[in-house]
């Protein structure tokens, strides 16, 4: 089945939805996005990720977005596609500009896609990576399409056999993934880095610390190799068990801490499909 694509206020065949070559998403890397999982044609947390759109096309200095009008366009893709378990994506960038940093008066561009996405293993393997998360950078906390650090950590994942990449920030504190949050657990309390550390506020993130509960603490990165139990959090991965850091193996995974806010997730996300 073909992917759904919503562009600029209509729904478009994906072989012919076309984005200018000076669009400056394209050219520089200025837009925002956001992922959403999709269950049974049901987006979860829709209001909360376009919030985030939002809060980062405000941080990015990008017009204000049409929430409604986007809420319309995952609407229509997600009626034109129905799938089991999707990924929608969201994407608002610059729009047509100049062939450099400046951005032109065009307006934004907005592309709202949907494809099929194949569901998480119970537990994976994540390594670290020697480049660091700059806490105080000017996109710090946005969720942009400027992804080019990820895409080199990803593929130093893949070479290890990892499904993801986990980043330090200038100082050496544990931070986040290349599309994850991180928590871990220490003497049976469940721990992850706080926002200062440079970290994405993911969606999955504050669902967890609100309905499991975790200590938000600043820890130097080889807290992964004294862990008791690790686990990353995303959209499309929900609560997922860590079972080898680097070459250091969590036996068991996932452990009694992580199995319970994987139950209490699924328990509340069940309940309510935008909370």
């Amino acid at each position: 089945m073909k992917p759904a694509i919503w562009l600029d206020g209509s729904l478009c065949d994906p072989d012919s939805a076309m984005v200018s070559v000076f669009d400056h998403g394209l050219t520089v890397g200025d837009g925002v996005f956001e992922t959403v999982k999709a269950t049974e044609g049901q987006p979860f947390a829709l209001t909360r990720h376009l919030r985030r759109l939002a809060r980062s096309a405000a941080g990015l200095g990008l017009p204000e977005p049409d929430l409604d009008e986007v809420r319309r366009g995952c609407e229509e893709v997600l009626k034109a596609h129905p799938v089991a378990f999707g990924r929608l994506r969201i994407t608002y960038t610059g729009g047509i500009s100049p062939l450099g940093s400046d951005r032109g008066t065009a307006g934004p561009t907005v592309v709202v896609a949907l494809v099929e996405a194949a569901r998480r293993p119970d537990a994976t393997a994540v390594v670290t990576v020697p480049w660091a998360r700059n806490e105080r950078g000017a996109l710090t906390g946005l969720k942009t399409t400027s992804y080019g650090e990820n895409v080199v950590a990803l593929a130093r994942a893949r070479e290890h056999d990892a499904t993801e990449a986990l980043f330090g920030n200038t100082v050496g504190a544990l931070c986040e993934g290349t599309g994850s949050n991180v928590f871990v657990v220490l003497d049976g309390q469940l721990h992850t880095p706080p926002l200062s550390s440079g970290c994405l506020a993911g969606i999955t993130r504050a669902l967890v610390l609100e309905w499991v509960g975790a200590k938000e603490t600043d820890l130097p990165l080889d807290t992964l190799y004294r862990a008791e139990e690790v686990f990353v959090t995303s959209t499309t991965r929900d609560v997922q068990a860590v079972h080898r850091v680097d070459g250091h193996t969590l036996p068991g995974a996932p452990g009694p801490v992580t199995a319970e806010a994987l139950r209490i997730f699924v328990e509340r996300a069940a309940a309510d499909i935008d909370p």
